[in-house]
């Protein structure tokens, strides 16, 4: 009985325990809005614990742009960078060049510890067209949000095509102005019988 006891002490102190379950989340820089071309320097951090919510330190971080479309680059010039965290289980990136496309990417966020992984995603945003922008620029913007409008408004977009072809009629509300950034365009698609 005793040596099973002093077997197992030996054990318990004798090689640390391997992760078996990682978690992630994002706890800073979530839904940050940049401006197009411009460098920011807001943190995206994300923070990894095992599973019973203990920091994980030394894990490998992999923060990975989208090749088109709004993004941009990071410090390095390129979509990808990594990350270690530190003893409070924190990973951290700093700088992000935005290109100048508007809209909504992911940032893919993938951690690894010895054989265990996990992965998140962040929603960041490049600013839409500014006040002043070109008038042609500014048109294709707003067609976009009526292609929007179109998909999920339905009975008010009569009333929103009739003012945009010239023939607007005196009860019909001007539409929305578009947000401060975009969303990309649209598909719809006719399937005639």
């Amino acid at each position: 009985m005793r040596k099973l006891g002093f077997l197992w002490l030996v054990l318990a102190t004798g090689a640390p325990a391997q992760v078996a379950i990682l978690q992630i989340q994002v706890v800073e820089g979530d839904g940050a809005v940049h401006q197009p071309g411009a460098r920011s320097s807001r943190p995206l951090t994300v923070e990894v614990t095992d599973e019973t919510g203990k920091p994980v330190p030394g894990a490998a971080v992999s923060f990975h742009l989208p090749e088109d479309g709004p993004g941009g680059t990071f410090a390095s010039g390129l979509r990808t960078d990594v990350a270690t965290t530190d003893s409070r289980g924190r990973a951290t990136i700093r700088t992000f060049q935005a290109n100048r496309l508007p809209g909504r990417f992911q940032v893919r966020i993938v951690v690894s510890k010895e054989q265990a992984r996990a992965g998140t995603v962040s929603f960041q945003y490049v600013a839409g067209l500014k006040a002043g922008a070109p008038a042609a620029a500014a048109s294709s913007h707003s067609r976009r949000w009526i292609a929007i409008g179109a998909a999920a408004g339905g009975g008010a977009l009569a009333a929103i095509l009739a003012g945009h072809a010239g023939s607007t009629p005196a009860a019909a509300a001007p539409p929305p102005a578009p947000p401060a950034f975009g969303i990309g365009s649209p598909t719809i698609t006719v399937i005639k019988p």
